[in-house]
């Protein structure tokens, strides 16, 4: 009777925010700086992240070798935790900070936290449940240096809080039978005479571009920057769909950020871009680029590969006139 009541107590269901960090680039850290440099710069990185989480009176429940699983009461701390994440890993990156070796600096590690929110199971040390699961699938979209949060997360936090976050729409992730409805953060914790509001955006939105084209097969579909973001993938829930099973469910992302197109990666075997004029071709692995112009997306191999599926894309402007029919892909 004695072990069982001390196993109850050792269990119990809270409500609580998940957060995930991860640090990406470790693998060319480890070329550049060597074994031994690498391991100790990314054992400082992730005691940093750990340090964070407490100063927000979050709980470290485990580190995960290039991060870290942590939980938090009230999501607005979690958040918090994020911004000081990821402004302590920009300081300590920069030039002129002398805790990372100027070779670190070249190869700089990118940092990605995603949060969920709901009853998890604590017990004998680990913490279970959807949210937990939720969280850490999210790790397979976020871009680098970036933080997604669920709706769960963003609908308890104060009017401030919620503006900094915008919608990315359902995500359907991997495991789970039900999309979850995703949000980017956004917009930088300190505000400047053009605050976010609830009806606006940080900066005025550039009028130039406004779309862009995209086409694969018969699909033939443009954009305007409104509705934006999108994802390309093989999930019925994205919003370009690319029926292919060389393609990732959720495959990259497209934003409209800053007045231009970005294309984010987020599968796990990368996106690769060819410009139009331009004979490079630019891989992404959980990197970014701007789009411009026109041009071809690999989706999972380079698209001079003619056996894997690949969209073209033309950036828009409405004021001109219709553009014409898009060139054929290669091969």
């Amino acid at each position: 009777m004695h072990d069982q009541n001390a196993s109850a107590r050792m269990t119990q269901i809270v409500e609580r925010t998940v957060l995930f960090a991860d640090l990406r680039g470790s693998t060319s850290m480890y070329e550049t700086l060597g074994n031994s440099a690498a391991t100790a710069v990314v054992t400082q990185s992730v005691g940093l992240l750990a340090r964070v989480v407490h100063q927000h009176g979050g709980q470290v429940v485990k580190t995960l070798g290039d991060g870290l699983f942590a939980l938090f009461v009230a999501p607005a701390a979690a958040v918090d935790a994020s911004d000081d994440m990821h402004e302590s890993m920009e300081r300590i990156g920069a030039p002129g900070d002398g805790r990372l070796p100027s070779a670190a600096r070249q190869v700089p590690l990118k940092l990605q936290v995603c949060l969920a929110h709901g009853e998890v199971i604590e017990m004998s040390g680990d913490v279970f449940g959807d949210a937990v699961n939720v969280a850490a699938r999210l790790l397979d979209h976020v871009g680098d240096n970036e933080t997604l949060a669920t709706a769960m997360v963003v609908e308890r936090l104060d009017a401030a809080d919620r503006a900094r976050f915008r919608s990315l729409d359902r995500m359907q992730l991997r495991g789970r039978v039900e999309p979850v409805h995703v949000h980017l953060l956004e917009a930088p914790r300190h505000f400047g005479d053009t605050a976010a509001t609830a009806f606006g955006d940080i900066a005025p939105i550039s009028q130039d571009p406004e779309g862009i084209r995209l086409a694969w097969l018969d699909i033939d579909r443009i954009f305007a920057s409104p509705q934006l973001p999108l994802i390309l993938g093989r999930s019925p829930q994205a919003t370009y769909i690319i029926d292919d099973t060389r393609v990732s469910r959720s495959h990259a992302r497209i934003d409209w950020h800053g007045g231009t197109f970005q294309l984010i990666d987020l599968s796990s075997n990368g996106t690769y871009v060819l410009f139009d004029h331009d004979p490079e071709i630019i891989t992404l692995r959980r990197g970014a680029c701007t789009l411009h112009g026109s041009g071809v997306i690999g989706l999972g191999a380079p698209p001079t590969d003619s056996m894997n599926p690949s969209v073209r894309f033309e950036v828009m402007k409405f004021a001109e006139t219709s553009p014409q029919r898009l060139p054929p892909l290669l091969g």
